[in-house]
């Protein structure tokens, strides 16, 4: 900087001052640090002793990769909805007893089982009527059904499929559907055909697998205390 008059010359003692002044304190600021750290190297000695370093033998550094997640709950998920799943293309026949009214029992299901339920001798406690319905809406529809069934602890159900008479050539289009669906249908175990008060050929009646019952709520104890209410 070159100074043009007395002015110009206090400017620079000014900044030659202040940058000495700044100098001092940063010198100061490092030595307390320098200090501090001392101490406390001298601090970490006293407290643990005389250390030593290992010495370098020259190991690679081996980083362990983490598996990635595996998605338990997802694989949960789909195995249920395998289970709940009704194919089209399952063959039934091969599992259905033929005779003067259609049946069928699950295996190790009695037959005195099922010479029951071909007798009424179960209460209807719910139904489901299939009749006129698209194939695909039909399945979503049943399996709906029982598995709403089955949860309520329902043992004895109507399915009525229809008996065909508005079906092209009056075929029944959704009969033999709905036998190939329950049959694949873990929770059912055994189903006739219905009686002609009950439906007759359009209908079927399915017995459902016993589930133990939810278990009820614990009363409150006398000793505990009320709760306040606003």
């Amino acid at each position: 900087m070159r100074a043009r008059s007395l002015q110009d010359l206090g400017d620079v003692r000014d900044a030659l001052q202040r940058a000495e002044r700044e100098a001092a304190e940063r010198a100061a600021r490092e030595r307390a640090e320098r200090a501090r750290l001392e101490r406390e190297r001298n601090l970490f000695s006293a407290s643990v002793g005389r250390v030593q370093a290992l010495p370098d033998r020259g190991l690679a550094e081996h980083r362990i990769v983490p598996p990635p997640p595996e998605p338990l709950q997802r694989q949960r998920d789909e195995r249920a909805v395998l289970r709940e799943a009704i194919s089209d293309e399952f063959d039934v026949e091969s599992l259905l007893d033929t005779d003067e009214a259609l049946s069928y029992r699950r295996s190790g299901i009695g037959i005195e089982v099922v010479r029951k339920l071909r007798r009424g001798g179960w209460t209807l406690q719910g139904q489901i009527d299939l009749h006129g319905l698209r194939r695909d809406d039909a399945r979503e529809q049943l399996a709906a059904f029982l598995r709403d069934a089955v949860r309520r602890g329902l043992r004895c159900v109507r399915v009525v499929h229809g008996k065909g008479n508005g079906s092209p050539g009056r075929e029944p289009v959704l009969k033999g559907k709905v036998r190939s669906w329950l049959v694949q249908k873990q929770e059912v175990i055994a189903f006739v055909q219905a009686r002609a008060s009950e439906g007759g050929h359009g209908a079927l009646i399915v017995l459902l697998r016993p589930t133990a019952p939810a278990a009820p709520e614990p009363l409150p104890s006398p000793l505990a205390p009320a709760k306040r209410t606003r």
